[in-house]
């Protein structure tokens, strides 16, 4: 063994003694050797700042999005492609094979490394590549550290009978992880150190590529016309160039193995070894959390074992000063920031039922910076504009994740001190404040809307066409106004503060939320009051008059709720956006920009949902099983696309293809809390049948 590989060894922790990460995702030749097959499934690891890398188990690039190390150059956002990937080729027993594989534009794909994939697996979240080369087995693993843009490669020759020579072809970029290198190419120069190369982009700060031993060779070689299928399908330009930048030649005995790492740091932190191990430890810790404060986990399913590891990846750091340094939520890779709404959805799930309340305290305080004129951000922008405002629910959601949180804790020093924010927020809401968001004195509805502006969650806007505007008094915004008033009034009784306001307030938004009733089509209005009268389009948004912890509706309204979602709207991994009856539906999510955006709440399953459905069916129906089983496919759905995650969005039409995002915070998110809510061991809902109204 070579003295710069002992010398990491010696740096490394000890390893930990306890049980081994869950290993939900493996596979053998059955899906490696398939072109296809491997190539829609899709790995991902991040960094805790909001960089990633990704790619294919296959190895080949099918999106703009995928590479080695897209940095967050203004953490969590500025993410940067700086590496593109490795092209190994392994020399044995006088043998030369390549590993790597790459589709081109012509159609040719060369070379097809997929081929001596025996297996592939993740260690957590840590990608895991088993390359047979005749008796010869050479694994690699790809991780982040946390908290720095840094990507390791860890190539392992743990069984053969010769020695292998190990070639690593590293390639670069330097552009928006949005956009696409064709016409203009950047440049870069390149000066050696140790083992490796800096690189000094002419716009931009320099970055190093290096190995834990032997030699490299500096190239600059472009690359033209990788095909990129899946850019093809979304109709966006579908081929890029890469630069071939240098070549590592390392020489490894059987059991030997060496580190070849990217980073923007140009000091490494800590021994890449180390940084392994840190990286086990940091998720062995996570599932040891206690999702309670008083109570430690049961056993959970291996499943959730992997969400819960999963959840760690949207949570992301947000610098507020350079000296004040508060979390944020990540909304989906590959291409959402963070924000605010999807946040606050996703707070609960990702935070609260894994017991990071730290990070749900930050995240909380975080957001709280941001309030102005009663809202939250929808959005922090890529380039680092200013925050957009144009969301009528994160406040609300926002109001909510402070009562779980709460419940969760009985932190009482941070509600002291949230109070008034909650107070101020509400506040504005009730007296109306931007895109004609407002509390209607006549019903003390809340009223939303604008031409031009979308407010809710179905947000998709093409131009100056707002897909689904919902103008007026939309369903769950209301469910979530009543909720609202309510936890007002329950954290003020808290605090021995006056609640007499914000409870009669709550009962008269309860007395008028009858008015979202239709009793010919035995199911709620989608949005109230609206340009052209009530909207009876048949959406899942009534099914949080139902989940929320507070119903406006009566027991039997909530019953045909659940029964009216269950029969059109449910699907194996989530709710249909819109139902199939409705003249404006949209079966299939493909096409281009316009194509896509037009169905993606017009028919389009969302995942997410699929959480308030089984909350909803449990409170109705009270069997933990039924509502239990809802859930069963997303076991199954992290063996594909995304792989250990969930993803955004699936078709309407069976089988349901996954769209959009690989791993969505909110799905993730509300399927473990769904989960958690209805687990004997760790249920908090009530489990008395709901008094039904009269």
């Amino acid at each position: 063994m070579s003295p710069d590989r002992r010398q990491q060894h010696q740096d490394t922790p000890p390893p930990l003694h306890t049980p081994i990460l869950p290993q939900v995702v493996d596979f053998g030749r059955e899906i490696c050797g398939d072109l296809w097959l491997s190539e829609r499934r899709e790995w991902l690891v991040t960094n805790g700042i909001g960089g990633f890398a990704s790619g294919t188990v296959a190895g080949s690039l099918t999106r703009r999005y995928h590479g080695l190390l897209l940095a967050a150059l203004k953490p969590p956002l500025g993410r940067t492609l700086l590496v593109s990937k490795l092209e190994e080729t392994v020399e044995y027993q006088e043998k030369i094979v390549q590993l790597s594989t790459n589709h081109w534009h012509s159609g040719t794909v060369s070379p097809a490394g997929f081929v001596f994939l025996e297996r592939f697996r993740l260690e957590g979240t840590t990608p895991v590549w088993t390359f047979a080369i005749g008796n010869a087995l050479v694994e690699k693993r790809i991780w982040m550290e946390k908290g720095e843009n840094t990507t390791y490669v860890k190539y392992s020759f743990t069984r053969g009978s010769l020695p292998i020579r190990l070639n690593l072809r590293a390639f670069i970029n330097h552009r928006d992880y949005h956009g696409i290198t064709l016409d203009t190419l950047p440049e870069f120069s390149t000066t050696p150190i140790p083992h490796g190369l800096q690189i000094l982009p002419a716009e931009g700060s320099p970055f190093i590529l290096s190995a834990s031993g032997g030699s490299v060779e500096a190239v600059h070689m472009w690359y033209h016309d990788y095909d990129l299928p899946l850019e093809r399908e979304r109709g966006l330009p579908d081929r890029e160039h890469h630069l071939h930048i240098g070549t590592w030649i390392l020489d490894l005995k059987p059991g030997e193995e060496i580190i070849w790492m990217a980073s923007t740091r140009l000091k490494p932190s800590r021994p890449s070894a180390s940084c392994f191990e840190l990286r086990r430890r940091h998720e062995m810790a996570l599932l040891h959390s206690e999702p309670t404060a008083t109570q430690s986990h049961p056993s959970w399913p291996d499943w959730i074992q992997q969400l819960t590891l999963a959840a760690d990846q949207f949570i992301a750091s947000r610098f507020l000063t350079p000296h004040n340094t508060g979390h944020t939520v990540i909304a989906g890779y590959h291409w959402f920031g963070d924000w605010g709404r999807d946040t606050m959805i996703s707070l609960p799930g990702l935070t609260l039922t894994t017991g990071r309340f730290d990070v749900a305290r930050s995240i909380l305080s975080t957001f709280a910076q941001y309030a102005n004129q009663g809202m939250l951000p929808n959005r922090f922008p890529d380039a680092g504009e200013e925050p957009e405002y144009n969301t009528v629910d994160a406040t609300l959601w926002y109001i909510e994740a402070v009562r779980q949180y709460v419940d969760a804790t009985d932190d009482r020093a941070f509600l002291k001190t949230i109070f008034p924010v909650l107070i101020e927020m509400l506040a504005w809401y009730r007296k109306g404040t931007r895109f004609g968001i407002g509390m209607d004195p006549a019903d003390h509805l809340l009223h939303a809307g604008e031409p031009g502006v979308q407010l809710t969650w179905m947000d998709a806007k093409i131009g100056d066409w707002v897909v689904t505007p919902r103008m007026g008094k939309p369903v769950e915004i209301n469910a979530l106004w009543y909720q609202a008033w309510l936890t007002l009034g329950q954290l003020a009784r808290t605090m021995k503060e006056p609640h007499e306001e914000f409870l009669h307030i709550a009962k008269a938004v309860h007395t008028s939320f009858q008015r979202f009733w239709d009793e010919r089509l035995h199911r709620c209005y989608d949005v109230l009051d609206g340009p052209h009268g009530h909207d009876p389009a048949p959406r899942p948004n009534q099914l949080f008059a139902v989940s929320l912890p507070n119903s406006p509706l009566t027991y039997k309204q909530q019953h045909a709720v659940v029964d009216y979602c269950a029969r059109h709207l449910y699907t194996s991994y989530g709710l249909r956006s819109l139902g199939q009856e409705d003249p404006q539906y949209v079966g299939q999510y493909e096409g281009d920009i316009r194509q896509r955006d037009g169905a993606y709440h017009q028919g389009t399953v969302w995942g997410w949902l699929l959480g308030p459905f089984v909350l909803a069916h449990f409170r109705v129906y009270r069997n933990p099983e039924a509502a239990r089983s809802y859930l069963a496919s997303m076991a199954h759905h992290l063996n594909d696309y995304g792989l250990g995650t969930l993803g955004e969005i699936f078709d309407s039409q069976p089988p349901f293809a996954p769209r959009g995002c690989i791993a969505q915070a909110w799905t993730v998110a509300e399927i473990l809390r769904a989960w958690h809510l209805i687990h004997p061991s760790t249920n908090k809902l009530r489990t008395e049948k709901p008094t039904p109204q009269k």
